[in-house]
């Protein structure tokens, strides 16, 4: 299991919110500050979300993402970036990779727009990721302020049908709180999906989390407040994802 430290950057700072409410946030600075800490601690890879790209519909802190892997590269350090915020069509991917990102994570437009998806598939294969945030099972919306009629296990097994590789699955109602993840539902998606890789995000609090994420055969999980806050030392978090 690989451990992605999270990065979401708001307004060009490096921010945690809770459970998506912009109102409650947490500032910790310079994104390619932040980059940069988790290379040295030890991390193989980076999620990093644009939140007001993922409102505005459209890539925001371009400059910002940039020079995060620009910094993370000159300091050495070679793993892959993934970002997820506002990539909804085969420019905006584009767009991204232009600015040194190895995965581009689809949102809303996985739900709206399944022939563009299909068509980014075709032409960048298991480069694009579609991530799948969830409240009690059923799909969330637009920077989480809707939620659909379809369940998050449904819109996977349509993902995998179009050829989606890689999935993000996050549950809201965890994410920010450090109360645990939601291991079940996460269980429940790894043998919906069997030829995804399942890329778990929320609520992990503490090592232990990791420990019983790692039990359910999801390939990657995202930490992100637990890492600010200490409550998860990224050296011992990487350590035991390989046990």
């Amino acid at each position: 299991m690989i451990i992605y430290p999270a990065i979401d950057i708001k307004e060009g700072k490096c921010v945690r919110l809770v459970q998506g409410d912009f109102d409650q946030k947490s500032v910790y600075g310079e994104p390619s500050d932040m980059g940069v800490k988790w290379a040295s601690k030890g991390a193989e890879a980076l999620h990093m979300v644009d939140l007001d790209g993922a409102i505005e519909g459209i890539p925001v802190n371009l400059d910002k993402i940039e020079e995060t892997v620009k910094r993370i590269k000159e300091e050495g350090y070679s793993f892959p970036v993934q970002l997820g915020g506002g990539i909804r069509n085969i420019s905006d991917v584009e767009t991204v990779f232009k600015k040194g990102v190895s995965r581009a994570i689809i949102g809303t437009s996985a739900i709206k727009d399944k022939d563009s998806l299909k068509e980014m598939i075709e032409k960048f294969g298991d480069k694009i990721a579609v991530g799948i945030d969830a409240k009690e099972g059923m799909v969330a919306v637009e920077g989480w302020k809707e939620t659909s009629n379809i369940t998050a296990i449904d819109l996977a097994k349509e993902m995998e049908k179009i050829g989606v590789r890689t999935i993000i699955y996050t549950d809201i109602s965890r994410d920010g709180m450090l109360q645990g993840p939601n291991l079940k539902a996460m269980e429940d998606m790894v043998i919906a999906v069997p030829t995804i890789d399942v890329i778990a995000s929320g609520g992990v609090g503490k090592i232990e989390d990791i420990e019983n994420l790692n039990k359910t055969g999801v390939s990657g999980c995202i930490v992100g407040k637990a890492l600010y806050t200490g409550d998860v030392l990224l050296e011992e978090a990487v350590k035991v994802a390989k046990e």
